[in-house]
């Protein structure tokens, strides 16, 4: 206790933590911790030992250079801060790290290969909307920091915007920031007005009072306006300077400042001041232009606000998909428990008109399903025993009773809002160029205003110095970084957004930019092009073969797959001989998956075949000429083949029929009118091959294909300089989808192929692909118009602002103009992106 004592005595900069963590006490950044001594670079105290603080609720995450995140392995030759101050942000070269300002150090395939990787976006994937922990917290809507969630809106500490708050599920979503900024705007506009009048009044109204009380009431109508309303933008400001991460609100502090300084000195102090800057008799005060410049950028800051809440409210609606409660059975009867309670493997009830509250298989019943909150199709699906439920889906009249297969963040629900989520906080490449204009913006614009002020004070004529300071003002307030930072991202959230709404997830910004530019699209045909649920038509014997023992061998060995052949197999095994029961099927030993060929296994000790002509070559066993025949017949009427054989010789074959999808055909027809090359690839025979190429207008096809050879097809194909998009359901599908440029997962495929996609349809629809292709382009349209916003009102505006067209033609821009225009530049950006919402992606 005596040592503890003596330790509280120290002055914060000698006190020393064993653990080498230390955390800022006034938590300017959240729960940020720090990693050795210093001071904090928001609010510049002492950091503080972590063993000090009494509320320790969560253990700190540390990280080092044996602790890479796994990001990283695809930024090889950038930069990123040792300290980790951003998360995993990374650098395109060493200029110092933002906020601890300590050197960058290189991302090389050494430190990538030799450590320990740490997949940071997973470790903070609860970061955000998907965590209840993190749920009323707020965060950056650049991401500046990475995943970095701060208690309250102090603004972020790099951009200096207003943090967005992380809605809370089941509670409707009230952001505090709109309303904060809401009764500061109305309050600054109610005092600013009158200051305004007393200002300008003068020209038309003759005042019965003098020049100095005039001043003096609009310094005391100001200072709420600059004290109470505007200060978060002044305090942004200087935090800017301090931590030297300059932005807009650095220009406008910098610009109010000058303004409100010189007014003071004006109205107190005015015989110290050159006679030059007198205008008549007494020198001209700015009072007016600090109150309506803060009012208009409140403004600008309140309509931000309200924009970001529209944005947030599609994953406020997927969070509000999920039910609080679920009716478990236990030993019969019937109990509502909490969702978290819920575990894999137990059986649930869903009653008529609930919402289903995990993922699952039907074991009793039947229903309609709503499923368009999911995959965006309005048409209620019919859903019988065996089949699957997704969670935040909509029972119909039914009941049913199911059984859980997925819980928590391992549903499809989960995963969506975290696709969402996660995308939302890529950045796509075209952000690189707004980025780099972006850091020596601000530098540049307060260069600029010097040079206004020293060009006008040289050259100008009468009043030279009083325009010289409006003009070099006019410049800091009417530069607009943020409609720069904003052009990308806010077009980006929307998009993603919608393209959620219609079914179509998008995993990585990159993905959404880059899927307009693909000119091959690599397709497969079962579950894709066709409906994935093919029957069995038919058993076809020979010689002295028995059907009933073909149909008992091969359910035999599909009893534990889930290839859509092997349900077709078991299900007319169960209408054959009206059983479920896997003991009526016969004892499998040595099982085995052949990829792309089919299945084997030893049943009373004699070797079964079940697969294509390719499993038959491979064990050397020859298909007799008559049954060749029959074979190419069904093969040409687009069945599917699987041969059957015993003992190393065919008993049979069972044909399969797929019915290819209705939106198929229109989906390939739209591609290839965008001059997109599809070529279907299928483990199928050639004949099947081709009767459903030539049905769907494909010109080029590839049949017998095993899962390397799709891949190799990618490859050889890129390497022809071909963007390659890839769609796929199956595990086979996976090395391909992660070999191609956009990778495009069917929802309704396995979750290793959804995983290597860089999209996922949740319909499981080719359709999905026109889709996503016209998002792309109406997105990367979108903000091309941001960037061209932001970018040609800073070009016409700041020369205007520093009066180059006043030898020309006699015009000026006055700070109280240029800050409405500044405001608007922003809300413009805003207001375009929120466009993307009433796009329409039908073909």
């Amino acid at each position: 206790m005596e040592n503890h004592n003596h330790h509280n005595n120290l002055h914060p900069s000698q006190k020393i933590s064993p653990s080498s963590v230390y955390y800022c006490p006034m938590e300017c950044e959240g729960e940020k911790l720090y990693f050795k001594q210093g001071r904090c670079p928001v609010c510049n105290m002492y950091l503080v030992p972590i063993e000090e603080r009494e509320d320790h609720r969560n253990k700190p995450q540390t990280y080092s250079k044996t602790n890479i995140p796994k990001s990283f392995k695809d930024k090889i030759g950038d930069y990123f801060c040792p300290m980790f101050c951003e998360s995993d942000k990374t650098y395109e070269s060493d200029s110092g790290c933002p906020v601890c300002h300590m050197h960058l150090e290189e991302i090389t395939q050494e430190l990538v290969d030799s450590n320990v990787t740490l997949n940071v976006a997973d470790e903070h994937s609860r970061s955000l909307s998907v965590a209840e922990g993190n749920a009323g917290k707020y965060y950056c809507p650049m991401f500046c920091e990475g995943d970095k969630v701060y208690d309250s809106n102090v603004g972020c500490p790099v951009c200096g915007m207003d943090l967005v708050q992380i809605p809370v599920k089941g509670e409707k979503h009230e952001d505090k920031t709109y309303q904060i900024l809401q009764r500061k705007f109305w309050i600054s506009l109610a005092l600013s007005v009158p200051v305004f009048i007393l200002s300008m009044g003068g020209m038309w109204i003759n005042w019965s009072f003098s020049h100095q009380i005039q001043g003096i009431l609009e310094l005391i109508l100001s200072i709420p306006v600059i004290f109470y309303a505007g200060w978060f933008i002044l305090k942004r400001g200087w935090i800017s300077f301090k931590t030297w991460n300059l932005n807009m609100f650095s220009l406008i502090a910098l610009g109010v400042a000058a303004a409100l300084i010189f007014s003071l000195v004006a109205l107190i102090f005015p015989n110290i001041l050159p006679h030059e800057l007198s205008h008549g008799d007494s020198v001209p005060l700015y009072f007016e232009s600090v109150c309506v410049i803060l009012t208009l950028v409140i403004m600008g800051q309140m309509l931000e606000a309200r924009a970001h809440q529209k944005t947030g409210k599609a994953i406020e609606a997927l969070m509000n998909l999920s039910p609080e409660t679920a009716n478990l059975i236990i030993n019969g009867s019937e109990k509502k428990v909490p969702l978290s309670e819920i575990k894999v493997n137990d059986i649930l009830r869903v009653k008529p008109g609930e919402i289903i509250p995990v993922d699952g298989k039907i074991t009793e019943g039947n229903s309609n399903i709503d499923e368009s909150m999911i995959t965006g199709e309005p048409i209620p699906v019919e859903k019988k025993q065996g089949d699957k439920v997704t969670s935040g889906t909509i029972n119909g009249n039914g009941s049913f009773l199911m059984i859980t297969e997925k819980v928590g963040d391992e549903t499809l629900l989960s995963k969506i809002i975290k696709m969402v989520n996660d995308a939302s906080r890529t950045k796509a490449p075209i952000q690189k160029l707004a980025d780099k204009v972006s850091k020596i913006f601000v530098p540049t614009v307060i260069a600029v205003s010097v040079l206004t002020f020293i060009l006008w004070n040289i050259f100008g004529s009468e009043n030279k110095l009083i325009y010289a300071f409006v003009n070099a003002v006019a410049v800091l307030i009417v530069a607009c970084p943020c409609a720069l930072g904003l052009a990308t991202p806010m077009s980006l959230m929307v998009g993603i957004g919608k393209g959620a709404q219609n079914g179509i997830l998008i995993k990585n910004a990159e993905a959404l930019e880059e899927m307009h530019k693909i000119n091959v699209l690599i397709t497969d045909k079962t579950g894709t092009l066709t409906e994935g649920k093919p029957s069995l038509d038919n058993i076809e014997t020979f010689e002295n073969s028995d059907k009933n023992e073909i149909l008992i061998l091969a359910a035999s060995l599909n009893q534990n797959s889930e290839h859509p052949l092997s349900n077709a197999v078991l299900n007319e095994f169960k209408k054959t001989f009206d059983s479920g029961n896997n003991d009526n099927f016969d004892k499998i030993e040595n099982f085995e998956n052949i990829s792309g060929k089919g299945v084997k296994g030893m049943i009373n000790k004699e070797e079964i075949l079940l697969g294509n002509e390719s499993l038959l070559k491979h064990f050397n066993i020859e298909i007799p000429e008559a049954l060749k025949q029959k074979v190419t017949s069904k093969q040409n009427e687009a069945k599917t083949i699987s041969y059957l054989a015993k003992a190393g010789k065919v008993l049979g074959f069972l044909s399969f029929s797929d019915q290819i999808k209705t939106t198929s055909k229109q989906a390939i027809q739209f591609l290839q009118s965008q001059n997109i090359e599809v070529i279907m690839m299928t483990g199928d025979n050639e004949n099947t091959a081709k009767a459903v190429a030539e049905e769907l207008g494909i010109k080029n096809f590839k049949a017998n294909c095993l899962p390397e050879d799709k891949m190799n097809e990618v490859k050889k194909l890129q390497s022809k300089g071909k963007i390659v998009a890839m769609t796929g359901d199956g595990i086979n599908d996976a090395p391909a989808l992660a070999q191609s440029n956009i990778g495009i997962a069917m929802g309704t495929g396995t979750d290793v192929a959804i995983e290597s996609a860089e999209i996922t349809l949740l319909r499981g629809d080719i359709l999905g692909v026109a889709k996503a292709k016209i998002l792309s382009e109406k997105l990367l349209r979108n903000i091309k118009e941001n960037l061209f916003f932001a970018f040609i009102y800073n070009v016409l505006g700041i020369p205007l602002a520093a009066g180059l067209l006043y030898p020309f033609f006699g015009i000026l821009l006055s700070p109280m103009i240029a800050a409405a225009a500044m405001s608007f530049s922003s809300v413009s950006v805003i207001l375009n992106s929120l466009r993307l919402n009433n796009a329409k992606l039908d073909i």
